[in-house]
């Protein structure tokens, strides 16, 4: 009796160890890419990282525990994005989070299968990335930075602070498309607004000082910042150069203003890597690239710098101040 007892009780726990087995075993580890193209020590690309983190775990991905997330940055150097999609892809990541054009082509060239989804691209149908924004196609989708039609909008903005503008220089990088796009906006809106625009293409620090410098020479003169890589690593220098001058520029996104300049209008630049976790976790979750539509900036924000202003003697309109998302005193 006592015998069958004990079998009976041996094969009962016999029976739980693998469900205790189960219990005991770890959450299976996933592991996601990040291809960044800022410099690590910018503290824009804190803010990025660190809200891309924050998404990920309201999802219920823990960095260490249930998600492993591996970075690599470029810091705005196109050169080096073949050499770090390859080192992405040497890990096996489960899905790489690539951010800008040029490291977003290096993966997709690199990889056809692994899932790409992009932060901060301009035009993914032209570079190729993807078939259509409704339906990418392939392995990759994603998130775009700004729409051309918002460039109108600084030339706007320009003339609001100061109307008695007549010439507004157009700061772009040189080579890349979108510098292209940008301008074609602005001059087909500058007839209406009185003004004669004068495109200044840019390629490193010393054209950057001597272009301004040059503009700045004549009166009634207004500058528009356009977005590119190369204007937010020179960001600092090129708020220098207006403040010496005495400008009235007009910027792209936020962390202009924050770093001193006077005002500017664009896209949150945080909320697509939000965002962009949520693509990650439905992917990590079995959908694929294809069926996930490329998404348009939701946030658009007005900041002024009235600090910056009060340097400049410039009086920000009422209705300008009443209309910001933020007013940096």
């Amino acid at each position: 009796m006592r015998r069958r007892k004990f079998i009976t009780l041996l094969g009962g726990m016999v029976a739980a160890w693998p469900l205790a087995a189960r219990a005991q075993q770890p959450e299976r580890m996933r592991r996601v890419g990040v291809l960044m193209n800022m410099p690590a020590d910018d503290p824009e690309a804190s803010a990025r990282v660190t809200a891309f983190a924050q998404g990920l775990q309201q999802l219920g991905w823990i960095v260490g525990h249930n998600v492993r997330i591996d970075y690599r940055w470029g810091a705005f150097d196109a050169a080096s994005s073949g050499r770090y999609a390859a080192e992405l892809l040497a890990l096996a990541p489960n899905v790489i989070v690539p951010v800008g054009t040029p490291p977003t082509r290096a993966l997709q060239q690199a990889a056809r299968t692994v899932p790409i989804v992009f932060v901060n691209v301009v035009d993914p149908v032209g570079a190729g990335f993807v078939d259509s924004l409704a339906q990418p196609g392939g392995n990759v989708t994603g998130f775009i930075v700004f729409e051309y039609v918002t460039s109108a909008k600084w030339l706007e903005l320009l003339k609001d602070i100061a109307p008695q503008l007549k010439r507004v220089a157009v700061l772009r990088e040189s080579d890349i498309a979108p510098g292209i796009g940008q301008l074609a906006v602005i001059q087909a809106a500058a007839p209406s607004f009185g003004v004669e625009v004068r495109p200044i293409g840019v390629r490193d620090a010393d054209e950057i000082e001597r272009a301004v410098t040059t503009f700045a020479s004549s009166s009634n003169g207004g500058l528009i910042v356009t977005a590119s890589p190369f204007t937010a690593l020179h960001r600092k220098l090129i708020i220098a150069l207006v403040a010496r001058h005495r400008l009235p520029a007009v910027y792209p996104f936020r962390y202009f203003p924050t770093s001193g300049g006077l005002i500017s209008y664009g896209p949150d630049t945080t909320d697509p890597f939000r965002r962009a976790a949520g693509y990650v976790d439905r992917i990590l979750k079995g959908e694929k690239p294809a069926d996930l539509p490329v998404q348009t900036p939701i946030n658009y924000e007005l900041v002024i710098n009235l600090k910056t202003a009060k340097a400049l003697s410039i009086d920000i309109p009422d209705k300008l101040l009443t209309l910001a998302d933020e007013v940096i005193d």
